[in-house]
């Protein structure tokens, strides 16, 4: 699996329209970014501190075929770039990612 972080408004504008190119930052980059399960926690605290409201997609990356690229961003990792609109129909599950003292809970047991 390899997670997106969403913000409340930008979950519910791809259950509607059922695609999406990604959030701001995914257009303005050009393909939609991803994390790792190691990855997404430090990705929360750095491009999402303190914001309430995140939805913690998970995609299981087989789904997404050739579009996936690994390309290395922070820290020379390797991250996961989808470089095609995500559809509703690859999205394996999605939970709202609770703000507790200021840090986001995930769930255990994430892979």
């Amino acid at each position: 699996m390899i997670y997106k972080l969403f913000r409340t408004q930008e979950w519910q504008a791809l259950r509607a329209d059922e695609t999406t190119q990604g959030a701001p930052v995914d257009l303005a980059d050009g393909y939609i970014h991803f994390s790792t399960a190691a990855q997404v926690a430090e990705t929360a605290a750095k491009h999402f501190a303190g914001e309430e409201g995140l939805w913690l997609i998970a995609v299981d990356e087989a789904a997404l075929g050739p579009s996936l690229h690994w390309e290395a961003s922070r820290g020379g990792q390797d991250f996961p770039h989808l470089y095609a609109p995500l559809r509703l129909d690859q999205v394996a599950w999605a939970q709202p990612l609770p703000l507790v003292d200021g840090a986001h809970q995930f769930p255990a047991g994430m892979e």
